[in-house]
């Protein structure tokens, strides 16, 4: 941990030895001056236990992550069945750089020998009681950097699983509640939002959520242009490998059947709205498009209960 930083609003009144079984544990009792200019008295337990170093690493031409998985006590006590979990590589720095640490855990723990890093951050994992700081590397893997099986170091009683998966399927994993770390997802993200590698997904069905009567007045021609412009976004959705619907292709059809006349009339009513909102059980995703449109908000507001992607532009959509 650095040296403690003086801070003009915070005077530290004591300090108490909990315990320094393995790292320390501190209760820290200390005054705080809040923004009315009166001080408070406060106290907080601190455990010290260094800071850390984690890293991803990742294969280009197989599109493929490297994990480990090991049995962590904490999340055994607090709802993890197997005690289990999938991480990224990562280790408490030793006296040494964070580079030359999370080096030397690559290889303890995965078997592969890495010659460099790069450094994508650092940050506090869990500021309300835990001091540490903890630096996030990614680096590129090859088979003949392998020196090892890996699986951490007997001594310090690591029993650690080397896992290589598809970097989709890990993306999935994250969705799914199977990889849980914090660390990990950050990492994975990382590396979607950076393009180190490309995901192709599963097509999806997509619903295609713009104003259809809003701004318009109730011009024939202005509505047939806004559905002209979502059956045009709706093309470009497929093109690119997905399957579209707007929920008017299926309500027109059926308001006209159950014999409408005019717009917002009752039979109208009851089917043009609700139709989309039962629609959304059947897609993955909503595209909202084009202006204001209070019915098209309210689909997203649905959707984003149903858990659905929503997405804002069509550069959003997923790789098929």
């Amino acid at each position: 941990m650095k040296a403690q930083q003086h801070h003009p609003r915070v005077r530290i009144v004591k300090e108490e030895l909990l315990s320094d079984n393995w790292y320390i544990l501190k209760k820290v009792t200390f005054e705080y001056e809040k923004e009315n200019g009166q001080w408070e008295t406060q106290s907080r337990e601190v455990y010290d236990r260094g800071n850390g170093a984690t890293i991803l690493l990742y294969h280009r031409d197989k599109q493929t992550v490297i994990l480990t998985r090991q049995f962590r006590m904490p999340t055994y006590r607090n709802g993890n069945e197997t005690g289990m979990l999938i991480e990224t590589c990562a280790g408490l720095l030793d006296k040494e750089t964070p580079e030359e640490s999370i080096l030397r855990e690559t290889e303890e723990e995965t078997g592969y020998r890495i010659d460099r890093v790069q450094k994508v951050g650092e940050a506090y994992m869990s500021p309300g009681s835990v001091t540490e700081i903890l630096h996030f590397f990614i680096a590129e893997y090859s088979e003949d950097m392998t020196t090892g099986r890996g699986g951490g170091l007997e001594e310090e009683q690591e029993n650690i699983e080397v896992v290589e998966l598809p970097f989709a399927q890990a993306l999935d994993m994250v969705q799914s509640g199977e990889i849980r770390d914090a660390k990990t997802i950050m990492l994975l993200q990382y590396a979607q939002i950076q393009g180190l590698l490309k995901v192709k997904s599963k097509p999806l069905h997509i619903l295609i959520a713009g104003p259809y009567r809003s701004g318009t007045n109730d011009d024939p021609e202005l509505i047939e242009k806004n559905v002209k412009f979502m059956n045009e976004i709706a093309l470009q959705v497929y093109e690119a490998g997905h399957m579209p619907v707007l929920g008017e292709w299926y309500a027109l059809p059926l308001i006209t059947t159950a014999g409408s006349t005019n717009l917002g009339d009752e039979m109208f009513n009851r089917i043009f709205h609700p139709s989309s909102i039962r629609l959304l059980d059947y897609c993955n995703a909503v595209l909202r498009v084009g202006g204001p449109s209070q019915g098209a908000d309210e689909m997203v507001r649905v959707a984003k209960e149903k858990g659905l992607l929503i997405y804002e532009r069509l550069d959003e959509l997923p790789l098929v």
